[in-house]
């Protein structure tokens, strides 16, 4: 499995010293989609996300006569639109702020059973339980499970060492589990209580 991707980073390498716009199609073209996920999981707007990913492309046109590369360009693409998002959000958190509004406004529905166990809402709750995830927790997790990275991508990407990224797998798995067990268990007593 490593071969492929060597195969594939040392022709991408080469590419950006031979041909730098056949480079940046090839990136674009293999990575593009990948990373537009990556960005809406952290901004929740497809918009920004997309936006977010050009910025980064642009950088790397931008920088490409000086581009050193020390990971996987996957690697490095995808932790590049993570600090990218990060950003986002930060600046988006302070532009709330500034306005004297609540981005933590709470909103209660009286659900029937039907409704929580709609697909929607299902979804709703296993975002919530993402969401109580410690940050560097929950930035393993999606970046394992929906950025389909290894173990060891994700301890590159993060400068982390892959122990650390195996233990925070394992502790957001935990935290999931009880979450939806707890989801699962209030769902099935209100229905055997309706």
């Amino acid at each position: 499995m490593g071969t492929p991707l060597l195969t594939q980073d040392q022709e991408l390498h080469t590419l950006l010293k031979t041909n730098e716009t056949l480079f940046m199609e090839t990136l674009f073209k293999q990575y593009y989609t990948l990373l537009c996920r990556t960005a809406v999981r952290f901004t929740k707007d497809t918009e920004a996300a997309e936006d977010l990913v050009q910025e980064v492309f642009c950088k790397i046109w931008q920088n490409r006569e000086v581009l050193e590369i020390s990971t996987s360009y996957k690697a490095y693409l995808v932790r590049s639109v993570t600090n990218q998002a990060l950003n986002y959000i930060e600046k988006q958190k302070r532009l709330v702020l500034s306005e004297d509004t609540s981005p933590f406004e709470s909103t209660l529905s009286a659900n029937t059973t039907m409704e929580l166990l709609a697909g929607t809402e299902m979804e709703g709750r296993i975002q919530q339980a993402l969401n109580e995830l410690p940050p560097q927790c929950r930035l393993i997790f999606e970046m394992s499970r929906f950025e389909e990275l290894t173990y060891k991508e994700i301890a590159e990407t993060l400068d982390l060492s892959p122990k650390t990224v195996e233990n925070q797998m394992g502790k957001a798995l935990r935290i999931l589990r009880e979450h939806l067990l707890f989801l699962y268990i209030t769902t099935s007593l209100f229905a055997t209580l309706a």
